[in-house]
């Protein structure tokens, strides 16, 4: 229980009817939770307001409303609170109700379009293996040491990340790792918390159905750097053409990583093949478990936070040579007679590309390279013909199949995708929609020593139609088909 006027520490306020000398046993923003003695938040959202859901919350027994818009008719038993943004109060009220448990970790947040998954996992797995109590918050799973907290979205909603921290300091950890999208951020999930740190890994095409523009995009990344403060450290990939945008005006300590370009932190690909990577890393030489150069931007990323978060560099170095990665992450299967399933959650152009160009720089001659993929439904329609022209470019073959329609006509998705491959490609590409039938497809047309490359949904284990999730495992099911085969 707290008193309203506490939890109301930090919040823009404009107005305020009633007292503020109340105790308060819960907050929501969803109207069928509330229950008496609940602050309800009514938010805008992209699909609903909680506005008109208010008198709703008062019947069902809310103390207090945090609102941008008072309702006409005022109820004297609650206490009604006027805010310029509910959405930002929402951040600050979780975080105040929840005793600002973020502050009590060394929260880390990874953003950018590719690799924040592999990066927070990592992060985790070292510092788990580095004898730490620690959390992670990613689109794969969340966890509370080793407890698995199940995720559904990339970064929760603050009620959700409060609850989660809450946890994690209850259970004695030091350290959090959290994927930071670019959702969060322009919807404000991310207000009230603390971070000892931001890495950024790179910018690419995506979500564009949300922000509109690629620069709406990029200022949503940035502004979680703006948000950061003198104590913390700002760690960005000074290889990528925004890199250096996300440190223009944060106030945290800046730090680079990098390849190609001078870099606090600066490594080179030594050897690069399906066993793994050998990389210099500060002058060490090191072997890796992953593979391709993206994953060793990715390695590079979690060394640079590690030295930042002042851990030492021989232990993290011979740790980190040890971990795997993040599930459906350039997970492979092999068949009886060598051909090698890869399974990636690819579903950008630019990380389709990424995976492809790692395959083609570690192939060995005349292996054919058969891409298999799909497109989600009820997202960025622009990138669909584009990720396809990507596969068509760098593949021997291509069956363009469904990925997850949701509420869309996986018919139209494949249209969209076939929009994108030019005539001298159209022989090389099949369109199967049933996507076990693609998977199927393409094992029988590789013969041993060939590559396939089944690519969207990674970790899933579900294909969404209609509002329904119907079990569906990637890799399980490359694996089975591949072992069909003689």
């Amino acid at each position: 229980m707290k008193s309203l006027r506490d939890i109301l520490f930090g919040v823009s306020i404009t107005k305020v009817s009633g007292s503020t000398d109340l105790k308060i046993d819960q907050i929501s923003f969803d109207s069928r939770q509330v229950n008496p003695g609940t602050a309800f938040i009514a938010v805008r959202g992209t699909l609903t307001d909680g506005h008109e859901y208010i008198s709703k919350a008062i019947e069902k027994g809310a103390s207090a409303i945090i609102c941008e818009e008072f309702p006409s008719n005022l109820q004297e038993e609650a206490c009604y609170v006027q805010t310029d943004n509910s959405a930002r109060a929402l951040g600050i009220l979780a975080a105040n109700f929840y005793d600002n448990p973020s502050s009590k970790l060394k929260l880390v947040g990874i953003t950018g379009t590719n690799g924040k998954t592999t990066i927070a996992t990592l992060l985790f797995k070292l510092f788990r293996e580095l004898g730490y109590k620690a959390g992670l918050i990613s689109t794969v799973q969340n966890h509370i040491n080793d407890r698995v907290v199940p995720s559904t979205h990339t970064t929760p909603d603050p009620i959700a990340l409060n609850q989660l921290f809450k946890e994690m300091v209850e259970n004695g950890c030091d350290y959090c790792f959290m994927e930071v999208s670019s959702h969060a951020v322009a919807q404000y999930r991310i207000e009230g918390l603390e971070f000892a740190g931001g890495v950024f890994s790179n910018l690419t095409h995506d979500h564009l159905d949300f922000h509109k523009t690629f620069d709406a995009y990029l200022k949503a990344k940035k502004g979680f750097f703006d948000s950061l403060n003198k104590s913390s450290f700002a760690l960005t990939n000074v290889d990528d053409k925004n890199g250096n945008v996300m440190l223009q005006n944060t106030k945290a300590h800046k730090k680079t990583y990098g390849l190609k370009n001078m870099a606090d932190f600066k490594g080179k690909i030594i050897e690069n093949n399906f066993s793994g990577l050998l990389l210099d890393i500060d002058g060490q030489e090191v072997w890796f478990k992953l593979v391709g150069s993206f994953n060793a931007y990715n390695l590079l990323a979690v060394y640079g936070a590690s030295m930042l978060l002042e851990q030492d560099k021989f232990k993290v170095l011979t740790t980190l040579s040890r971990l795997s990665g993040a599930e459906g992450r350039f997970d492979y299967v092999t068949s009886p007679n060598g051909i090698i399933g890869i399974v990636d959650y690819a579903h950008t152009p630019d990380a389709v590309q990424n995976v492809l160009s790692t395959i083609q720089n570690i192939r060995k001659g005349n292996e054919q390279v058969i891409t298999i993929l799909g497109c989600g439904g009820d997202r960025d329609k622009t990138k669909r013909p584009i990720m396809a022209q990507v596969a068509c470019d760098w593949s021997d073959k291509v069956i363009l199949t469904s990925d997850n329609p949701r509420s869309e006509d996986p018919n139209q998705i494949l249209k969209d995708m076939e929009a994108g491959v030019m005539p001298n490609n159209k022989k090389k590409t099949l369109i199967i929609e049933n996507r076990k039938e693609a998977i199927r497809t393409a094992c029988h047309l590789a013969k041993g020593g060939d590559i396939i490359l089944l690519a969207g949904k990674g970790h899933e284990k579900y294909q969404e139609i209609n509002g329904v999730k119907h079990p569906f495992d990637d890799k399980q099911i490359l694996a089975e088909q591949l072992n069909q085969i003689n």
